[in-house]
């Protein structure tokens, strides 16, 4: 199942972008033998200010055709490291080739795109800058492939 984080911005070379980079090649590694994979970031940039609406439109053309829709937003369900990878591993086992994980600028997601989404995930109440939730989440996802392949990079 291929992963795609499907963000507004551009990060830019510094120590957010080495994290992305190193988080998702051990994803790619870990997650190849259990048909997780390969991660990809697509990045979208409004620059012609239209807000969340253009956001939304540009996101929505991003996400690849007949992808699983996760939005990341405070209002979506607060997971667990294992119940995460167990939701991933079951989107795997039910045949869905690919799931974006999709990621709003600095005002969040459109509502209209929030309501396309089949699931909403939230790294807590708290707002975290868009651009470190891409770091975090590559994370969870690499976490996600130890735990399903038994690693101890894991310890509950």
């Amino acid at each position: 199942m291929r992963v795609h984080i499907v963000a507004v911005g551009r990060l830019r070379a510094g120590p957010e972008r080495d994290l992305l980079d190193d988080y998702l090649t051990r994803f790619d590694r870990t997650g190849r033998a259990l048909a997780l994979g390969p991660a990809q970031v697509i990045e979208v940039e409004d620059k012609k200010g239209g807000g969340m609406a253009a956001e939304a439109a540009l996101l929505s053309k991003a996400i690849p055709s007949g992808a699983l829709i996760c939005v990341m937003d405070e209002r979506g369900k607060v997971m667990t490291s294992p119940a995460f990878a167990d939701q991933l591993g079951g989107w795997r086992d039910q045949g869905r080739q690919d799931v974006a994980f999709v990621i709003g600028g600095a005002d969040g997601l459109d509502p209209s795109l929030r309501g396309q989404a089949d699931a909403a995930l939230s790294f807590g109440k708290m707002v975290w800058p868009h651009m470190l939730v891409r770091v975090m989440l590559s994370e969870q996802l690499y976490r996600a492939a130890s735990i399903l392949a038994g690693s101890p990079y894991h310890r509950a």
